[in-house]
């Protein structure tokens, strides 16, 4: 007898979805069988590092790429449906939201990955949208404001759509993208890094809030990850690209994606308010 999938029926927004980690996060909630909201700025926006023409190609692709991984089961592949616009904009994230409502159904899975420390003039500015200069004191400000927007504001913005409904269903999951560059100062990158310890301390106080209401707010926080833009925005160690055999090395967007649909799941229904480093034990202090 074929046990039902618990993943069917289950409805997934990953915001920053439409390339690199939040691509592949995308691609593996679908290959369990979610209903999966593809999320992208823009119409064309993975043209940015050459990941699709569209974003109605890269949710046809996720598909498609859930149907090879799932192997002889392709029935238990879920589906997903491109959504694109503004995540620093209240309005435009009630409206993704309420579209996603009306084609797969209420939102039981929030991802909050959209973000990266790409300035005011977006990706297609200097290296990969870095601000120049990316420190504490010469960056400038409208650079400081599309950081913290992009990263901080994006996050909150999208939970407090979310959380409501969760709420009054007592059922959710969310699950926040920080990075290892918010637990420790750095030089270069430093509002990236304020935002991104924001991000870890805004998914305690939410996890707090919603804990008597059984919705789970988790965060996950990578080291160092190889994707296009990575590879585009980095100095990179080739000696730290190999992929098995240590973990002193970069990891993979599915090692990423793997903890994530962890987090998602009922195996998780009681881990809430934590910030999990996926970093192949670069940082072993207490976060």
């Amino acid at each position: 007898m074929q046990l039902e999938n618990p993943w069917r029926g289950q409805v997934g927004w990953i915001t920053g979805s439409s390339r690199g980690l939040g691509r592949v996060m995308a691609t593996e909630l679908c290959r369990l069988g979610a209903s999966v909201a593809v999320h992208g700025t823009r119409f064309d926006s993975p043209k940015s590092f050459g990941e699709g023409e569209s974003m109605e190609q890269v949710a046809r692709d996720i598909v498609s790429d859930a149907l090879k991984l799932c192997g002889p089961q392709p029935s238990a592949v879920g589906i997903a449906v491109p959504v694109w616009g503004d995540v620093t904009d209240e309005a435009e994230v009630k409206r993704m939201a309420n579209e996603i409502r009306t084609r797969l159904g209420k939102i039981d899975i929030l991802v909050t990955n959209a973000g990266g420390d790409i300035g005011a003039g977006g990706t297609g500015v200097g290296k990969g949208g870095r601000p120049d200069p990316d420190d504490c004191v010469g960056i400038p400000l409208a650079d400081i404001k599309a950081v913290m927007n992009r990263n901080l504001l994006s996050c909150i913005l999208c939970c407090r759509e979310v959380a409501p409904e969760m709420q009054g269903r007592r059922h959710g999951r969310i699950i926040t993208i920080g990075s290892i560059a918010g637990t420790h100062g750095r030089d270069e990158g430093s509002i990236y890094a304020v935002a991104k310890a924001a991000v870890h301390e805004y998914t305690r106080c939410i996890a707090l809030q919603l804990r008597p209401h059984n919705v789970t707010v988790n965060c996950v926080a990578p080291g160092g990850t190889v994707t296009n833009r990575f590879l585009v925005i980095h100095k990179i160690d080739e000696s730290k690209l190999i992929e098995e055999g240590t973990l002193d090395r970069y990891g993979r967007p599915r090692e990423i994606a793997s903890v994530v649909a962890f987090l998602a799941s009922d195996a998780a229904r009681f881990i809430s308010g934590q910030v999990i480093r996926v970093d192949g034990a670069s940082q072993c202090w207490p976060a």
